[in-house]
């Protein structure tokens, strides 16, 4: 769909899902994520880039796990995250919009969990690659975990939790030769009742990830 198209289905308030392409598991069980190896920070930082064009082959499940597991996972006994939170709320929940459903990254069970059964990407942004690309994340902010900061300031330290989570994807995909771009230009009324959100929950950012066009 053109983005002109998303643009006047929006503010008519009917930007919505289409039907999943396949069947919605209720719950897909992430393989381990990689810990070891991989491209030295250096390298990936110098390879680190936006893209705005992605072929349409979906990831591997052990390579979508260790995306996620890299943008949010626990990587500590304690259970601590690869991306910080202030006063550790924990507050931003990555959702996983795939072809045949949208799903919550549980990350303590490491684990999706099925929260739409529906292809909710074509909602996830106004570019047209956001429909067809195998992979949108949108980070969402649960202000019911953030009773200690100030509510003047709960969405900025969100913004900030969820800026923390987007570069780690983009040093994921830049050592795993993976295409991504993050975006706040998204509908965000829409993305939330796809999504099934309650008022609490706020969303934030979204990021579209795949393989490069040319990929082999």
């Amino acid at each position: 769909m053109s983005t002109l198209m998303k643009l006047a289905l929006g503010k008519m308030g009917r930007l919505r899902p289409q039907p999943a392409l396949g069947d919605s598991a209720p719950s897909i069980p992430l393989p381990a994520p990689e810990r070891q190896g991989g491209m030295a920070l250096a390298e990936a930082l110098a390879a680190r880039h936006s893209a705005r064009e992605f072929a349409s082959r979906e990831l591997p499940l052990p390579l979508l796990a260790s995306l996620l597991w890299a943008a949010a996972g626990v990587n500590r006994p304690d259970g601590g995250r690869t991306a910080p939170s202030a006063l550790n709320a924990r507050e931003v929940d990555v959702f996983v919009a795939l072809p045949h459903g949208a799903y919550r990254y549980d990350a303590p069970g490491h684990r999706l969990d099925l929260v739409a059964g529906a292809d909710v990407r074509r909602v996830t942004g106004y570019q047209d690659f956001v429909d067809a690309a195998p992979l949108d994340l949108v980070f969402v902010a649960d202000h019911t975990r953030m009773r200690l900061v100030p509510v003047d300031k709960r969405t900025a330290y969100a913004h900030a939790a969820a800026g923390a989570m987007a570069q780690n994807v983009y040093l994921f995909a830049a050592a795993h030769g993976l295409a991504t771009v993050i975006r706040a230009w998204i509908d965000r009324e829409a993305v939330a009742e796809a999504l099934g959100l309650s008022h609490d929950q706020e969303v934030l950012l979204a990021q579209t990830v795949g393989y490069p066009p040319t990929a082999p």
